[in-house]
């Protein structure tokens, strides 16, 4: 029958360096070194005898032939994982690593305390909580639970939403005293912002702020919450930030009152349909969905109430 033309397992080195760009970042997120990474795809193109991939001063990014095999390679990718997925699921063990991508804000300030307390009766279940920016993939097993600020679109996803999320704008003191009180009704002429990076926003929290200050000039932007958090704290200008994280500290900033609701985004958590069942991630998805409940009226206080304090 002679040689077969490829290794299969070559392609998933080929759809690394498509996705990152680059055999150094292709190699830390396949965890091996980068002359690994070269010599498989250096074993893809001998075997396909063309050239998948070229080098430019951006990074890497597929000759025709390599967008001609994309789509084929994904979808064999897809099968993969979803044969992986149909085995891993019959694991009915309440032990091994449960990965959760989530907001910086709520793996901080609501997930890690309450997977302490998870662990103390589940020694067995590791959890790595990842804060991260970019949605990572539960489909090719990037996360087995992902908690976002918007709703999930994907079709193979089983998401519910398990609560709601107040921001508020909020300035320093030192910050008033420089520029004093937004006139809102004129959009806040000559103030500014600390906002996040295009990408890195939840939409209906930038077009809340885009209402409330539009006039205002963005100072600075940044992916990370706790650093516009710092930011903000240190004068650099007004921010929509979490009620739960701005109203516990009264001395270092003050909630202004724009003439509009405050801003309600929806927490939703999901698991990939084919791990829905498999008992450690469900484990982990009820300690999610629970922590959330326990914090509601933190995370969602009524407009005169501060978030330090307990509902009615």
């Amino acid at each position: 029958m002679g040689e077969p033309l490829l290794d299969w397992d070559d392609l998933r080195f080929f759809l690394a360096i498509v996705r990152t760009g680059s055999l150094s970042a292709a190699a830390r997120e396949l965890r091996v070194t980068q002359s690994t990474v070269g010599r498989r795809l250096a074993s893809l193109e001998a075997g396909l005898g063309a050239r998948l991939l070229h080098r430019t001063p951006d990074g890497y990014v597929p000759t025709l032939a390599g967008e001609a095999i994309l789509g084929q390679v994904e979808r064999v990718e897809a099968e993969a994982l979803a044969v992986e997925r149909t085995v891993g699921g019959r694991d009915a063990l309440l032990e091994g690593v449960v990965r959760v991508t989530t907001v910086e804000t709520l793996a901080s300030h609501v997930l890690a305390p309450a997977f302490c307390a998870l662990q103390l009766g589940n020694p067995e279940i590791g959890i790595e909580l990842l804060a991260n920016v970019r949605h990572m993939s539960l489909a090719m097993r990037e996360a087995d639970i992902a908690v976002r600020l918007t709703r999930f679109e994907q079709h193979d996803l089983v998401a519910r939403r398990i609560g709601t999320m107040a921001h508020g704008l909020y300035a320093s003191p030192i910050y008033l005293e420089r520029h004093g009180p937004p006139d809102f009704a004129a959009g806040c002429p000559g103030h500014r912002l600390v906002t996040g990076l295009d990408g890195a926003e939840v939409p209906q929290l930038a077009n809340w702020l885009a209402e409330v200050a539009p006039r205002a000039t963005a100072s600075l932007r940044t992916d990370s919450p706790e650093a516009q958090l710092q930011a903000t704290l240190g004068g650099q200008g007004m921010a929509c930030l979490p009620r739960l994280r701005g109203d516990a500290l009264p001395d270092g900033l003050r909630r202004l009152r724009p003439p509009v609701a405050q801003a309600v985004v929806e927490i939703w958590a999901a698991v990939h349909k084919d791990n829905r069942r498999i008992p450690r991630i469900r484990l982990v998805l009820d300690a999610v969905a629970t922590a959330v409940r326990d914090l509601a009226g933190q995370l969602n206080p009524p407009e005169h109430q501060d978030a330090r304090q307990p509902c009615a």
